[in-house]
């Protein structure tokens, strides 16, 4: 069996005996907790919280008729499971209903669709095996099992092992996969001829949480930034996730760093192996079941500094933090209002799925007072308020700014040229 991994290898579905292998009562604790709620008891305990749930009982009352039903150590954890699902239910979808999950992993946890895109990626030179460093919950493992991959799942924490071993056998790709305790560093450092304890892909998903506390330094994350590298030398096949606001500087050479966003939000950016690398930066936006891609070869370096014209356009956040805005800019004819601000603007609408456009009609050094005086003029008595480069809370403006007015506009408070700035945009409804 390689280095690092223990030999407590097991088949996912299948339970090892109890008790050396949690020598940490919480954790041995809360595997005991994700067995039981794996029976039929708990099966049958978490569905007739999820119908408490579902027709609107209150936690107390739910916990009462739980207690009832099944005792009261198995009360909470029933109606903590089925209020996981629910939460998950919406990304996750019919996947939700069988998953056995924490309120870390879950939060841990990327989107379905995501997953398969990565696994696909991952697998498409024809690598049949992969290693899932850091497992968690197991939605990468399945992700990576339903793409055709045999799957080595490796993680310190008990539960973590437990849940990735459930939830592969709950979707059907217990077969699949196996769970193992092992330690990532020395996985990563016994690494040879470019495979992994036998695998020839490799996934690794960084604890960037420590104490609660998001761990911004690389060199804090577990395992920390020497093992990721080291993991992108020896394993031509792989993909690491990173924070989304790393550090250009420190993406390795011949490495594809990419940026994905969902619904305005940037959702993981990756490091992609140099085996699979195609690119210098990408972007990528996912919209419903479209997914659309920026890439570069080079930096192409920045937009070109210009006045505030008719229209402004809120680019996505992945072409931000990919580098890549100089070229939506070029296509657009468009030009930033400020050397180190993220705004763009042109003189006609923006026909692109990377920024959203404001019509311009009001440009003006920004004073609460003045602004309040102008919008009452105009009949504005709702605005959204957006920022950057503001310390102001837009939440807050929008409150102050709030008046009789049956029109509505959108602010962006930024600046330009250098100068605290609020454009007033989009005025309308009255």
């Amino acid at each position: 069996m390689p280095d690092g991994v223990s030999g407590r290898l097991r088949k996912a579905g299948a339970v090892p005996p109890d008790d050396a292998a949690h020598p940490d009562d919480a954790a041995h604790h809360a595997v005991a907790d994700l067995r039981w709620l794996r029976g039929p008891e708990g099966t049958a305990a978490t569905r007739l919280a999820g119908q408490l749930l579902a027709a609107g009982v209150d936690l107390l009352p739910g916990l009462a008729r739980l207690r009832t039903e099944v005792g009261p150590e198995h009360a909470g954890p029933a109606w903590e499971l089925a209020r996981l699902r629910a939460r998950a239910r919406p990304v996750f979808g019919a996947d939700a209903d069988v998953l056995l999950l924490t309120a870390d992993t879950l939060e841990q946890a990327g989107r379905p669709q995501l997953a398969a895109r990565r696994a696909t990626r991952l697998l498409a030179g024809g690598a049949d095996s992969a290693a899932d460093l850091g497992c968690a919950a197991g939605t990468d493992t399945v992700a990576l099992a339903r793409a055709g991959a045999r799957v080595l799942a490796v993680d310190r924490d008990p539960v973590a092992r437990e849940l990735t071993a459930a939830n592969a056998e709950a979707l059907g790709v217990g077969d699949e996969v196996w769970v193992s305790a092992g330690d990532v560093v020395e996985l990563v450092d016994a690494a040879r001829g470019g495979e992994l304890a036998g695998c020839a892909a490799a996934t690794l998903d960084p604890a960037r949480r420590a104490g609660g506390r998001r761990q911004l330094a690389p060199d804090r994350w577990s395992p920390p930034w020497s093992t990721v590298t080291a993991l992108l030398d020896r394993m031509p096949t792989s993909v690491v996730k990173v924070a989304p606001g790393l550090d250009h500087d420190r993406v390795p050479e011949g490495v594809e760093a990419e940026w994905v966003s969902v619904g305005g939000s940037i959702v993981e950016a990756l490091l992609w192996g140099r085996g699979l690398s195609e690119t210098w930066r990408r972007a990528t936006l996912v919209r419903d079941a479209m997914v659309l891609e920026l890439t570069a070869a080079a930096d192409p370096g920045t937009a070109p500094v210009g006045p505030v014209r008719g229209w402004l356009h809120e680019p996505d956040p992945a072409l931000i933090r990919s580098g890549l805005m100089a070229l939506v800019a070029a296509d657009l004819g468009a030009t930033l209002v400020d050397p180190t601000i993220a705004y763009l603007s042109s003189d006609a609408v923006a026909d692109s799925p990377w920024v959203s456009s404001y019509r311009v009609e009001e440009v003006l050094p920004f004073n609460p007072k003045k602004l309040k005086a102008l919008l009452r003029a105009r009949g504005v008595g709702r605005v959204v308020v957006k920022k950057r480069g503001s310390p102001i809370e837009p939440e807050a403006l929008a409150r102050q700014l709030r008046g009789p007015g049956g029109a509505s506009a959108v602010l962006v408070v930024t600046r330009v040229a250098g100068a605290p700035t609020v454009l007033v945009c989009d005025v309308g409804g009255g």
